[in-house]
């Protein structure tokens, strides 16, 4: 007994040793820490901004307070259901939550359960970081003690979401509001109220931009928990469930800036669910003012958006939208991504391959060209840069459009399966894609077919100095070297004698691909993409409701272009595309490519006016020579009498020497020996003589094949036909 008392007596003094030892820990590590209230009301005055020349950058008003008074109850009820339940019974901390939390947490051996109240949120929020510590987490136990203690209940939640990130740099219910819904707070309805609840806790991962499924199923997952918790009624609840998702972001809301959307919807992404582990963030980027300006201050008459990227960094220099960064049906954009490059890449194709452009259906599909102009046999490259779309889709459709979309998907732009048909050529698919994705696909071709995704910051770093994040581009092998070459060389041509002439003016080498999509009532999308070895610009223009508008993707868009540009370079050029070994320019037959559309090497000995040229992959080049001078051969010539005279009409093949023998009575003599005529008469023959003629062709000295033409009977004249008598 006496044994048994002395166990007990030590095991209380090793718990009150313990206990003791941890308030001894508390108050030692909690000493300094002390309630806030001027970061309860912004929780964003601890993230700085920072352009490419690490200039500051003045934020515009990133958090627009909603007064509490005026929301509808259950605006703030909706989060109170999904993350607080029982927010106003307990005083900070929610024990049944706890213990639930730590149980699980020792059932599955990690800690990734957690018990935040409210209160607890906004002290995390505003006055701590998001790292899982013991220290940080008494610190917090203190904070919200405080919080409680000075605040009420409503107060508290007002704090709470005016203070909250809602993703796509929309901080506080108010901004929220206004960025997914376009309206004020004050007007949410239950279903808005719960979609917004369902983002707090990961704003990326259900953003209803990003994955609209999810957001749906969480958001009815909260307005469940509304109803069950008597925040609404089961027909307030029927009705909220069927109301859509919102399906456009408000372009003039969130950050107040477009770039700074971008950055913040960019830190949402590396820290989806958690702040980094410290709240006061320095946030560098590769916004360049100057630039910005000078996209934002365009005057077009209808919404347009701008992105500008660096090809070495893969870092967003601006980027402007007045729709947001919504997705649109990319028109003739599509062509160099899905079609031609891949058909190059495969050799199924070379610069020269000749493609007839005729009105031609396609199981049930028959796509049109721009005015319903057909030229018959065209080249590769002059479909492409005169953006000739019949062409593109039978390309597309000898590839396969499963190879094509295949390397679209390694260049970021994921296709649905609904999507995967021949139309996808010309841009027609159900969602499309936004201009940053497009201008990141493209920057592909300038980094000689290595494709990486690029991104507005290049690095993050703690109020001490530590770096928490650094960007460095990862590199996928899309194309080859010889195929982005010559892309290159392709798209080059549509600058100089293509859709994008507009460009033609400046003086260094500039790539660009326009696009121009529109529906039964006129142009609804206008694209100019351009690049050089340095950067890619990308601008699209259009209506936000789809109204149609007067411009093409040759004209408006490739207008902005070219000031961007004229900005861009007006102090140096930026450097020649690079070359590839793998790319050799081959001459071939002219004659034998314009008239039977077949591709022959030149003949060696073949006088240059008679080929042409264009550039092949090695191991792509032509594999038949032509021998039209070498051994020259020409057509059977027309024969024919006509007054006692024989006529002979060559073949129009006046690079060649003839030399045209006559037979008659066993004997031969050349009748005429020198350069091209059209007719060679004989006048020389004899009434009632049968003769038999050659052509023997001649270049350079060398003989041809001889070419023996059909006999000739000269008649007698005046005499009866052999077929007169009936």
């Amino acid at each position: 007994m006496k044994k048994a008392a002395i166990i007990i007596s030590s095991i209380l003094g090793a718990i009150s040793t313990i206990v003791l030892a941890l308030f001894i820990y508390y108050f030692s590590v909690t000493a300094n820490v002390r309630l806030n209230p001027d970061k309860l009301n912004d929780s964003v005055q601890n993230v700085s901004v920072f352009d490419v020349r690490g200039q500051e950058i003045d934020l515009p008003q990133l958090k627009k307070c909603a007064s509490f008074s005026a929301l509808p109850s259950y605006v703030p009820n909706a989060f109170v259901s999904v993350e607080d339940k029982r927010f106003y019974t307990h005083n900070g901390f929610d024990t049944k939550r706890i213990g639930k939390a730590v149980l699980r947490n020792i059932s599955s051996f990690s800690f990734r359960e957690g018990a935040s109240t409210i209160s607890q949120q906004l002290i995390k929020n505003t006055h701590l970081s998001g790292e899982k510590t013991l220290t940080r987490k008494l610190k917090e136990m203190k904070l919200t003690r405080a919080l409680e203690k000075r605040y009420s209940k409503e107060e508290i939640l007002s704090l709470y979401l005016n203070s909250i990130y809602f993703g796509h740099g929309a901080f506080g219910i108010e901004e929220a509001a206004s960025f997914y819904f376009q309206k004020t707070a004050e007007t949410l309805t239950p279903a808005e109220s719960a979609t917004l609840a369902a983002l707090v806790q990961s704003p990326n991962r259900y953003s209803p931009f990003r994955d609209g499924e999810k957001c749906l199923k969480r958001r009815n997952f909260v307005l469940g928990l509304m109803k069950e918790q008597g925040y609404i009624s089961a027909s307030e609840y029927d009705k909220a469930v069927s109301e859509p998702l919102p399906l456009a972001p408000n372009a003039e809301s969130a950050s107040g800036s477009s770039y700074l959307s971008l950055v913040f919807e960019e830190l949402s992404t590396l820290f989806p669910d958690e702040k980094p582990d410290d709240s006061t963030l320095k946030i560098y980027t590769y916004y360049e003012p100057e630039l910005q300006k000078s996209i934002e201050s365009y005057e077009v008459e209808t919404d347009y958006s701008a992105c500008v990227l660096d090809n070495l960094s893969h870092g967003v220099k601006a980027y402007y939208s007045s729709v947001g960064r919504v997705k649109r049906l990319p028109a003739s954009l599509m062509k160099p991504l899905l079609v031609y490059a891949p058909a190059l890449e495969i050799n199924a194709i070379s610069p020269a391959t000749p493609v007839s452009d005729e009105r031609t259906d396609f199981g049930g599909y028959s796509p049109r060209n721009f005015d319903d102009k057909y030229e018959g046999y065209v080249s590769a490259r002059y479909a492409l840069s005169h953006s000739v779309n019949v062409p593109a889709v039978k390309i597309l459709n000898v590839i396969g459009v499963d190879k094509g979309t295949e390397y679209l998907e390694k260049m970021g732009l994921s296709v649905e399966s609904e999507d995967k048909s021949l139309a996808l050529a010309l841009g027609g698919m159900k969602e499309g894609y936004d201009l940053p994705e497009l201008a990141f696909a493209y920057s592909t071709f300038a980094t000689m077919g290595n494709y990486s995704p690029s991104r507005t910051i290049r690095k993050i770093e703690s109020a001490a100095g530590k770096t928490l994040y650094e960007w460095k581009p990862t590199f996928t092998r899309v194309f080859s070297e010889d195929t982005a070459a010559l892309m290159n060389d392709m798209l080059q041509t549509t600058v100089q004698e293509g859709t994008a002439k507009k460009l033609r003016s400046l003086d260094f080498q500039i790539a660009a691909k326009t696009g121009t999509g529109a529906n039964s009532t006129g142009n609804i999308d206008a694209y100019t993409v351009s690049y050089t070895s340095e950067d890619v610009v990308a601008v699209w223009m259009g209506m936000r409701d789809n109204t149609p508008i007067k411009t093409t993707g040759g004209n408006g868009p490739a207008a902005l272009a070219l000031t961007l540009n004229r900005k861009l370079y007006k102090d140096h050029a930026p450097a020649n595309f690079p070359l590839s070994d793998g790319v050799i320019k081959v001459a071939f037959d002219k004659e034998e490519y314009e008239k039977n559309h077949r591709i022959l090497s030149a003949d060696p000995t073949a006088p240059p006016i008679t080929t042409l040229s264009e550039l092949f992959r090695a191991s792509a080049m032509p594999q038949e020579i032509s021998t039209r001078f070498s051994r020259p051969t020409i057509q059977k010539p027309v024969i024919s009498v006509k007054n006692g005279s024989v006529i002979i009409e060559l073949c129009q093949t006046e690079y060649y020497d003839y030399v045209v023998k006559r037979k008659n009575n066993g004997k031969t003599v050349i009748i005429y020996e020198g350069k091209y005529r059209s007719k060679i008469v004989d006048n020389s023959v004899s009434a009632g003589g049968d003769y038999e003629y050659s052509v023997t062709p001649v270049y350079n000295g060398t003989e041809g094949e001889t070419v023996i033409l059909p006999s000739v009977h000269i008649q007698k004249q005046n005499s009866v036909p052999d077929d007169w008598w009936d």
